[in-house]
């Protein structure tokens, strides 16, 4: 299927710019970019939804920044933006419009269209659509955090386990530890995921049957590994208190109401959600019912307003002030020009420990593509490898290798300048090494500065940093829910702007669904115990040899 947006950026003439600054400027470091200018960093920070984004660390400067808008605007992505704000099928692959924009827009608004307009999909009013579901959400969560919603034995609901994967499982438990402050205390939230049966053995090992509620997230109520545990937790309840208490004690997240009658929930519990939401791009939507269990429908509407606030801010902020914008015209320099295939997520909270897991399903199902929307083959790399870990703790383990190591990554250093948790003088440690760490990966060490420090001849060569490793830094007051909100959707447009100027579908997932199909004809195999069944010699030795040590 062809696509008027898929481009090959490398015809375009700002790419040829952007070769040639970038061949021009190989001799000048981060160092040098911020000694040279004193308002560099005034002039390289935007905020937006009270998010700051520093980029004065990268390795850019004016011409460079300004060849980057000019790709975007040869590649269209302001149109492409546009076009999927609009509910046009941006996902052409799938033929489905993109619109996890409308979760959070107000009732009765729209991102483009003159007010008092709605934005119809398949003849549906979205924000109509999407507020029904929430005002149903919000009534259901409140009765459970009440108490009004109990068990089958008249017990009040303790424990909430989220049952899903993927976007299923990944926003809602990234949101639940990023905002355990906001959270009720007396309900405990669980999520598995994996069909290994030690991940749902052992969040059920210590919890009550008669207090625990589980909320089955799939779309279609088919998801393997997801009935598979949704399956088995059905069996562990119905063990303690018989069939009748299923109804009590299950929800659902999803569209198929047959399968989730069958299952034994009442489809008055069932939450749906649309096509054109993506599992990745869905936290917000019912997926985001724990969410709203733990943290209530005002701080959820809240989270939700901090994501508009990124979406109004993107759609309408000028390319050079576009938080956005830029963050994903930087990381097409730094993946395509500089030669850097990976990106660290550094945030500098404990509570944003799960973010950088989160950003890697983001960044790389949508971004991991060798094929344009045109269904021509790429022509310069795509989609950086997305990893991470909270600080301090990644400073005493893979740290070595930022400052080091021989692969330079890019990093985005994430910065909370206030703790709901104030313990003495920690939040300035923790803050104080985040900037450290910036300082020196962007500005690194000389040989020179080593020895006025005293250091023998015969170690000045170990303790030099190379510095250089481009770096931004995001910095906001605190980390509530409004504010989580606006900086998961700034990651959510960086992705898209990368994938406009790359001309790829950064909305489908095709490399995910083979390995389903291939798994499904080795369980076969394996159930049957006949190896030889499957076509490929090697997998069926590695069958043969699991019957034996099973």
């Amino acid at each position: 299927m062809t696509n008027e947006f898929a481009a090959d950026p490398t015809i375009a003439p700002a790419w040829s710019e952007l070769t040639s600054l970038r061949d021009s400027s190989r001799g000048m470091s981060v160092r040098d970019l911020l000694d040279a200018d004193p308002a560099r960093c005034d002039e390289l920070t935007v905020t937006a939804a009270g998010i700051s984004l520093d980029i004065s660390r990268q390795r850019v400067d004016p011409r460079i920044l300004e060849a980057l808008q000019s790709l975007a605007r040869q590649q269209r992505v302001l149109e492409h933006r546009n076009a999927m704000l609009a509910g046009e099928h941006v996902n052409t692959t799938e033929d489905r419009a993109v619109l996890h924009t409308a979760l959070r827009l107000p009732p009765g608004s729209s991102l483009l269209l003159p007010p008092g307009s709605s934005l119809l999909t398949g003849g549906r009013d979205v924000a109509a659509d999407v507020a029904e579901v929430l005002v149903r959400m919000s009534a259901w969560a409140q009765d459970v955090r009440t108490g009004d919603w109990r068990g089958s034995t008249g017990a009040r609901i303790t424990d909430v386990v989220n049952i899903g994967i993927g976007g299923s499982d990944l926003g809602p438990a990234m949101a639940y530890l990023a905002l355990r402050h906001y959270s009720d205390r007396s309900i405990s939230c669980h999520f598995v995921s994996n069909v290994d049966p030690t991940d749902l053995t052992e969040v059920l090992r210590p919890l009550d049957p008669a207090t625990t509620l589980f909320i089955i997230a799939s779309k279609t109520f088919t998801t393997q590994e997801t009935m598979t545990n949704a399956s088995a937790a059905r069996d562990w309840l119905v063990g303690a208190h018989g069939e009748a208490a299923v109804s009590r004690h299950f929800v659902a997240v999803s569209t198929n109401a047959e399968l989730v009658t069958a299952f034994g929930i009442d489809p008055a519990n069932m939450f749906g959600f649309w096509d054109w939401v993506g599992g990745r791009y869905s936290m917000e939507s019912a997926i985001g019912l724990s969410t709203m269990v733990a943290i209530g429908p005002e701080h959820f509407r809240s989270m939700l307003d901090g994501f508009h606030a990124m979406d109004v801010h993107f759609a309408n902020a000028e390319p050079s002030e576009n938080l956005p914008v830029l963050m994903g015209l930087v990381a097409v320099w730094n993946r395509d020009f500089l030669d850097i295939p990976t990106t660290a997520v550094l945030p500098y909270s404990q509570y944003l420990a799960r973010f950088p897991a989160y950003l890697q399903q983001l960044t790389m199902e949508s971004n991991g593509k060798g094929v344009r929307a045109d269904g021509t083959p790429s022509s310069c790399p795509t989609g950086a490898i997305v990893w991470g870990e909270p600080g301090t703790n990644g400073q005493h383990s893979f740290y070595q290798l930022l400052h080091q190591g021989t692969s330079t990554v890019a990093c985005d250093v994430i910065v909370v300048a206030r703790t709901p948790n104030p313990l003495g003088r920690q939040q300035d440690m923790l803050v104080a090494n985040a900037l450290a760490q910036a300082s020196v990966l962007a500005r690194g060490r000389t040989a020179d500065e080593v020895r006025a420090d005293g250091t023998p001849e015969e170690l000045v060569a170990h303790k030099v940093m190379p510095g250089d490793r481009p770096t931004s830094v995001l910095m906001f007051e605190e980390l509530n829910p409004y504010t989580l909100g606006a900086l998961v959707a700034l990651y959510e447009h960086s992705v898209f702007v990368q994938g406009a100027v790359w001309g790829i579908n950064s909305f489908d997932q095709w490399g995910v669904e083979l390995g389903k199909r291939v798994a499904l004809g080795i369980l076969d195999a394996i159930e049957t115990g006949r190896p030889t069944a499957v076509s490929d010699l090697a997998s069926a030795r590695s069958i043969e040899r699991y019957l034996a040590l099973r």
